[in-house]
């Protein structure tokens, strides 16, 4: 088995399949039908020919019809009867005196041409070089179908991601849409109150009615506006950190912390928010636990976990409970209200979310998603387990250290 190399072009050569008994009569025809854009196969019997043809892909065979062992015609029916052969176009060589008669039979088994002997070289070279150009042409048109099949897939995947993307501006519109409406109604609240207020006092000045700024009156007029600015400064910090977080930009400072001392300050400083609205809080320090944490961000979101609480709590008790596992502090905050669902379990912690019955409670839905967000800015998380009817217990797990990031 001969195979004549060429060099090969940026154009992948075509392949051409001569077989002939006779080396002399190959060697001829290569001669003939050479050239840069092809590479010529040479098999000497109809088995070596069935093997290369099963290992390469040839835009043409010429095979000479006698052929000790295997001829021409047996050689172009297997071709035909194999599926990887049987498109290869078959040019038979022939005696023009002897073989005349082996037309017809050529032809039937599946011949496109002949060749007779003697060779006339013009008509070889033409013939095959009508087949090799037939070659180029159709590998080429291939190629152009794989890369107009690669283009419309990566059109398709950009119209997707232009439809992810609109739906996304539209979500967004939304969301901006619905978080100015709802801040202006949260915001509208304790500033009409405050508003109210101050008319009502500017009135009784003006009267001259300094009885209604009684020692038993003032401190009640001092707790309202307090709680009304407290409710907008919280508004407004929730705003602040959805930006930060947005943004990329939400920081913590950790320093060395003790949580029992931090648990018994912020229970103390809800206890009379509690007391007010009906509620009992319990602290329980089952271990100590000391970390790097930063302190003011831990306390927003326990603060959030017990806001939370007297939200939902329906004036029953709440928990709240220290232990330490392993390399962890849990903080676990339990209250017996309404429960949630699964449903709602499964969207509490993403921004703008807020539980099925709270639609009458004060908040954008960002207290959960912000918490959240601090905690695994510490390397955390928030968990909950929750039956309805019968409260939720949501435990902040935090490491006692924080990794740095690598």
């Amino acid at each position: 088995m001969l195979i004549k190399d060429h060099p090969i072009e940026t154009t992948t050569p075509t392949k051409l399949l001569i077989v002939d008994d006779l080396q002399e009569n190959l060697r001829a025809l290569e001669a003939i039908i050479r050239g840069e854009d092809r590479i010529i196969y040479q098999a000497s019997s109809g088995d070596e020919a069935l093997s290369l043809l099963l290992e390469h892909e040839f835009a043409l065979a010429i095979l000479d019809v006698q052929m000790p062992g295997m001829d021409g015609f047996e050689l172009a029916e297997l071709m035909r009867g194999t599926a990887k052969t049987r498109h290869i176009p078959i040019v038979f060589v022939t005696a023009a005196a002897s073989e005349l008669n082996f037309a017809f039979r050529g032809y039937e088994t599946g011949a496109v041409d002949f060749l007779h002997k003697p060779l006339d070289i013009n008509a070889v070279k033409s013939k095959v070089n009508v087949f090799v150009a037939l070659d180029q042409q159709r590998r080429e048109t291939q190629r152009q179908v794989v890369a107009l099949e690669h283009s419309r897939k990566e059109q398709e995947v950009l119209l997707k991601e232009l439809e992810k993307t609109q739906v996304d501006l539209q979500n967004s519109v939304r969301i901006r849409d619905d978080f100015m409406s709802m801040v202006a109604h949260e915001l509208r609240t304790p500033l009409n109150t405050l508003f109210l207020d101050v008319q009502v006092r500017s009135l009784q000045l003006e009267r001259g009615n300094l009885a209604a700024f009684n020692p038993e009156q003032l401190p009640k007029m001092l707790e309202r506006d307090r709680r009304q600015i407290t409710n907008m400064i919280r508004l407004i910090d929730d705003m602040l950190d959805l930006s930060r977080i947005s943004s990329g930009k939400l920081s913590i400072r950790p320093t060395q912390t003790d949580m029992t001392i931090l648990l018994e300050r912020l229970v103390t400083d809800f206890q009379l928010q509690a007391q007010a609205a009906g509620y009992k809080i319990s602290l329980e320090i089952l271990d100590a636990a000391q970390g790097m944490w930063d302190e003011f961000r831990i306390e927003q979101i326990i603060a959030n976990l017990l806001t939370n609480a007297l939200r939902y709590g329906h004036g029953k008790p709440i928990s709240v409970t220290l232990r330490r596992i392993d390399d962890h502090a849990q903080i676990a905050v339990r209250d017996q209200g309404q429960g949630i669902s699964p449903e709602d379990q499964a969207r509490i912690f993403l921004a703008f979310e807020r539980c099925q019955g709270s639609e009458g409670s004060a908040g954008l839905g960002l207290g959960l998603y912000i918490a959240q967000q601090l905690a695994e800015a510490h390397q955390g998380q928030i968990l909950i387990e929750s039956i309805q009817g019968e409260g939720s217990t949501f435990t902040l797990k935090l490491p006692l250290s924080i990794d740095p990031i690598q």
